[in-house]
């Protein structure tokens, strides 16, 4: 320690001069950099105040907004865009506020590009506007036609196209084609640029197979089989026999409905807890089939426990309604029939007047025993009185048209079943629409209601064009012209045209329901009728028949559904069969008919003076396509009031029609007539009831036989043995062979002075797709007979084919007895023989040629027999696309001999 510190001591002045030697260095040395830090410290605040200063100076020189200018506008005007913006001259421009020019103007969607540029100031908005639609094409939809698709979407010539409608009307399209089930469409826009900055926009539709369903799955149902609730479904699986439904496809509303009948069908069968947990469609990965699961609870069945009738209106009893409870204690629950006993009661109470009476079921639950008690309350209600009757809705229509339908009056009571009825006569009147209803809406005072009548008025002029060809007359011409509520007063006026191969009419009609305003109808007819019954193109029997004649009628009610009506008609009458049919044999100036003896006997003209009454009634629910109800007519006519016809004739229709539920419609129709001669027929041998003035029967009244096939008819049947041995026994032809033969030269249908006619229809829904097509078939019965003539005179050649003109014939070859064809012989059990002069030589044999010329043959009289035919069949309605076809398939249970049966018959027609 001492020698470092003599050594220190040593050395001291040497190390202070370097020390400080050192130091002064060291500030020498850092003097110019703490000059420069003192400069920079003092410069410092003037470097952060000078950007400042030329901001602002550049914000009050450069840019404030000085002018705005709007550059690419073609069909927009400046001052139009420069209203869609927010920036305006003397405002600040900055880049935020660019920005907020570019939203504010692609909001509008009127501009395709838009750009801002400012220039020291002065903003230029450079603008491309979208085009201007020129078009809009719709490629590939062939299901969905353009007039379905084109008011659905919103772009349409001569609007500024956008994007955003582009993508919404894809969207739109889309969704029509997954309401018919196709869910594997596509619709792929295009733009086609034309010139002046117009577009036509193209939708190329694909539209892809109907999407199906594949698959109906059901888990958790253990009382009732997958295929059972299925049926009860309206979605049908995809199967070859569904074919024709629209139901197969898959539609959500529509399977939403299905859950509902779902729990509807089990609670009709007492399971009152049943629900359906969840129900799921899932499409198939190719888009083009559906499986839809269903998962259920049925839970417990229950039956129905103590029902009962509490009344608190004075009109009913309770224990009076208890005992007529459709459901008792121990049966079934079934929701349904509760449902339908409240509308009946509450219908009931309606015709007591109690309009707004409210039924109100209460359900007790018994878990324990399974059972559901029932008490339905039937709460006080006022009386209720009609207030006012307000018709709404008609333009041409006047309010006393419809107001005279109803059954109802103001200040009366009340009455359901009158309000209905009222509703069922507006809407047979065909003037407004099917689904009229008439309303109820609470009055001034809680006794009081206002009946509304909300009708929508629907065309009633009909101007109609048809042609159509008919398995009976061949190719069909029609016009007419009609006006069911002429002036809107409710009269119809019309005039038809009717031109078929075998019959021509024109007929003018009018008719006032209500004259002078009171409940009397009144109608007239004027026609003329032209008819050839040449159905078989023969010359024998064919003759034509034209009538010319007018007719009046009146009507007054009877009763609601009663009326009676009178009517008068005269008419000419002329019945012919050409010149070519007379002939003057005998040569003393006075032809003779060659025609059929039944035709020639009908030849002449007469004139016809007929007084009508009918006794009508009727409770269809609907006189254009009835459901419910029945009608019943009986006719009277006596002609003989002048003229030089005379007959009295009677003639009875009636129809019942039942709503079997799902679409069935079964129907009963029965019709019959009779007539009796008040003069006598001065040709012996016919009845004396003329030809023209009896009943027939056949196609179309009489499906599955031809026109005119039933009933009585004269045949000439051939002697097929005619090689003139009077020896040799004849063998007579059989109707078949007659038939087939297709000889109807010798075919007389005489008709009947007595017939009936009874058929049953059940009309068959098969889905609403077939419905949507116009198709409505039906299974049928027809039941019905032809008869009552007097027998006729009848040849049998040559027996008696005697006494002819000139005595040229007298009798030929043996002679046969007329009621059973045998031979007549002699004592000896030889034939008898009959003998002419021309036929037979002096020695007595017999001319062959003359003999194979002439032939033999018998007349024989068929079909006049009381007994039934009966037929059935198949019978389709389609209101096609070019026009009303109808088409019945035939089978002949039973018939009689000689009846002229047909198979298929169809008539079919257009309008246009």
């Amino acid at each position: 320690m001492t020698g470092f510190a003599n050594a220190a001591s040593e050395t001291k002045p040497h190390g202070a001069r370097f020390v400080a030697g050192l130091l002064a260095g060291t500030v020498l040395a850092s003097l110019p950099t703490i000059a420069f830090a003192q400069d920079t410290d003092a410069t410092a605040p003037q470097a952060q105040e000078a950007p400042e200063a030329e901001a602002q100076a550049s914000v009050m020189q450069q840019d404030t907004v000085r002018t705005i200018a709007v550059a690419g506008a073609q069909r927009l005007e400046p001052q139009t865009i420069l209203s869609y913006i927010r920036l305006r001259t003397g405002q600040p421009y900055t880049q935020a506020a660019g920005d907020e020019v570019l939203k504010d103007l692609y909001a509008t969607e009127l501009f395709s590009n838009v750009s801002v540029t400012n220039n020291n100031g002065n903003v230029v908005i450079t603008v491309v506007e979208n085009p201007v639609i020129n078009r809009i094409i719709l490629e590939g939809n062939e299901r969905i036609k353009n007039d379905k698709i084109l008011p659905e979407i919103r772009l349409a010539p001569r609007q500024i196209f956008t994007r955003s409608k582009v993508r919404a009307d894809v969207s739109r399209i889309l969704e029509l084609y997954k309401r018919q089930g196709r869910f594997a469409a596509t619709v792929e826009p295009q733009l086609v640029q034309l010139s002046q900055n117009r577009v036509d926009i193209v939708y190329e539709i694909e539209e892809g197979p109907k999407s199906k369903i594949r698959q109906i799955n059901i888990i958790g149902n253990e009382a009732f089989s997958d295929s059972d609730l299925r049926g009860e479904m309206v979605t049908k699986q995809s199967r070859l026999w569904t074919f024709f439904s629209s139901n197969t496809s898959y539609d959500p509303d529509r399977l939403a409905f299905d859950q509902q009948q779902l729990r509807t069908f089990y609670l009709t069968q007492g399971y009152a807890d049943f629900r359906v947990v969840s129900a799921v469609a899932e499409l198939t990965p190719d888009k083009e089939d559906f499986i839809i699961t269903y998962v259920v609870e049925e839970g417990e069945r229950y039956k129905f426990g103590d029902v009962s009738v509490e009344s608190q209106l004075r009109d009913f009893d309770s224990e009076s309604m208890t005992a007529r409870l459709p459901m008792q204690t121990g049966e079934w629950y079934d929701a349904e029939r509760v449902e339908s006993t409240v509308e009946q009661m509450t219908d009931l109470a309606g015709t007591f007047g109690y309009a707004f009476a409210d039924v109100a079921p209460q359900f007790v639950r018994n878990p324990e025993t399974l059972t559901m008690d029932v008490n339905f309350v039937i709460r006080e209600a006022p009386r209720v009185y009609v207030e006012r009757i307000d018709v709404n809705g008609n333009t041409l229509t006047q309010d006393k048209v419809v107001r005279r339908e109803f059954r109802v009056a103001e200040g009366d009571a009340f009455n359901t079943l009158a309000i209905n009825r009222s509703e069922a006569r507006i809407r047979s009147l065909g003037y407004f629409q099917e689904n009229f209803e008439i309303t109820q809406v609470e009055g001034s005072a809680p006794d009081r209601v206002i009946l509304e009548a909300n009708i929508e008025e629907q065309p009633t002029g009909e101007l109609q064009l048809s042609a159509g060809f008919s398995s009976i007359q061949s190719f069909i011409l029609a016009g007419s012209i009609r006006q069911r509520n002429f002036r809107g007063r409710g009269q119809t006026v019309g005039l038809s045209l009717n031109y078929s191969r075998f019959s021509k009419s024109a007929n003018v009609s009018f008719s006032e329901p209500y004259v002078f305003d009171r409940n009397i109808s009144l109608g007239a007819d004027i026609y003329h009728r032209e008819y050839d019954n040449d159905f078989f193109a023969t010359d024998f029997n064919r003759y034509k028949q034209a009538t010319t004649g007018f007719s009046v009628r009146a009507g007054v009610p009877l009763s609601e559904y009663m009326s009676l009506v009178g009517s008068y008609t005269l008419q000419y009458e002329d019945v012919s069969i050409g010149d070519a049919f007379f002939e003057d044999t005998n040569g003393d100036g006075i032809e003779e008919c060659l025609q059929s003896r039944f035709i020639c006997e009908a030849v002449g003209q007469r004139t016809a003076s007929i007084l009508g009454a009918t006794l009508n009634y009727n409770s269809l629910d609907s006189g254009i396509r009835p459901t419910r109800g029945e009608t019943i007519s009986v006719t009277g006519e006596f002609a003989g009031l002048g003229g030089n016809v005379k007959y009295l004739r009677m003639r009875s229709r009636m129809g019942k029609f039942f709503n079997l539920g799902s679409g069935l419609i079964f129907s009963l129709n029965a019709e019959g007539g009779w007539i009796h001669a008040l003069s006598n027929n001065p040709n012996p041998g016919f009845d004396d009831v003329r030809l023209t003035d009896r009943f027939f029967l056949g196609e179309p009244q009489f499906r599955g036989f031809d026109i005119r096939g039933v009933g009585p008819r004269v045949v000439r049947l051939q002697y097929l043995d005619d090689d003139a041995d009077p020896t040799t026994p004849r063998i007579l032809e059989t109707i078949d062979q007659f038939r087939q033969n297709d000889n109807r030269q010798f075919d007389d249908a005489l008709g009947g002075r007595a017939y009936y006619l009874a058929r049953a229809e059940l009309e068959i829904p098969l889905g609403s797709g077939v419905r949507e097509m116009g198709i409505r078939p039906s299974l049928w019965v027809d039941v019905g007979s032809l008869f009552a003539i007097d027998t006729p005179q009848l040849d049998n050649f040559p027996n008696s084919f005697q006494a002819s003109s000139g005595g040229r014939l007298i009798y030929l070859g043996p002679l046969y007895d007329l009621e059973t064809g045998d031979p007549i012989v002699d004592a000896d059990g030889n034939p008898q023989i009959g003998r002419t002069f021309d036929q037979f030589d002096a020695d007595g044999n017999a001319n062959e040629a003359d003999l194979d010329a002439n032939g033999f043959y018998r007349e024989v009289l068929f079909g006049d027999s009381i007994s039934p035919r009966i037929t059935a069949g198949l019978g389709v309605n389609w209101n096609s696309p070019f026009g009303p076809f109808r088409i019945d398939l035939s089978q002949t249970i039973k018939k009689q001999p000689g009846d002229d049966t047909k198979t298929i018959s169809f008539n079919v027609g257009t309008q246009f």
